[in-house]
């Protein structure tokens, strides 16, 4: 943790806020105020270098157009990698994991390098993945299944250098037909989850905020009305 504040980086918003993933860091920030920790929201946007010197970073959805605005501010201030290789969390929904990766086709089929943070790629496929999605996760420090709604027609492919965060138990996830959603590699967490997604997934979140501190975990939050979230969400 840099200071005592633990400062939490909105990502681009103006362009890579298209399905209110902007609520991850609200989230971020009530769950730290909540175990009494100060925390603060710093959002960046294209008119702003990307500082490498804050505790974690949340970037959102996007359309084509906006990912490639995205994608040349994050080349041209790499800020947002510097913080991922000395470990900082990082959140990538959606388009952010097409961006963070080698390369992404457009629905024109402009083929788009990326920022190349993580090993994977993405091309368009036939169909479009929208609905509810539940999987099972994959990774150290969560047990609870994961849920949210996706609106994609992206295929993400892993590289080796990748792993899934999740395995699918319904909806499409990453979409290239290997039962697979989300990805994570070093730091950085990826899911197609929209919900936004750690308002739907509090262990998730919670996950986040540990490594961002630097702690094994959390003391739990008593919250009912998320615990009747999660399973309304689970059963429909």
């Amino acid at each position: 943790m840099s200071e005592s504040t633990v400062r939490i980086g909105l990502v681009l918003p103006d362009v890579m806020g298209t399905y209110g993933d902007g609520g991850n860091a609200v989230v971020l920030r009530q769950r730290l105020r909540m175990r009494g920790y100060d925390a603060e929201i710093v959002e960046i946007t294209l008119r702003d270098p990307v500082p490498d010197s804050l505790d974690l970073y949340t970037l959102g959805g996007a359309e084509d157009s906006a990912q490639r605005l995205a994608t040349r501010h994050l080349q041209k201030y790499p800020g947002l990698q510097q913080a991922a290789e000395r470990g900082a969390p990082v959140l990538a929904i959606c388009a952010a994991i097409q961006v963070l990766g080698h390369w992404y086709e457009t629905s024109s089929g402009e083929k788009v390098d990326g920022v190349g943070m993580i090993d994977v790629t993405t091309s368009p496929q036939d169909k479009r993945a929208i609905g509810e999605v539940a999987t099972t996760p994959m990774i150290p420090g969560l047990s609870q299944p994961l849920t949210g709604f996706e609106n994609h027609r992206g295929g993400t492919k892993l590289g080796g250098e990748a792993t899934g965060l999740a395995r699918v138990t319904r909806g499409v996830g990453n979409g290239v037909g290997d039962g697979l959603e989300g990805v994570v590699q070093g730091s950085v967490i990826g899911t197609y989850m929209h919900g936004p997604a750690l308002a739907r997934n509090p262990e998730l979140a919670d996950l986040l905020l540990s490594r961002a501190l630097g702690v094994d975990s959390l003391a739990p939050l008593n919250l009912p009305e998320v615990d009747q979230l999660r399973r309304e969400r689970l059963r429909a």
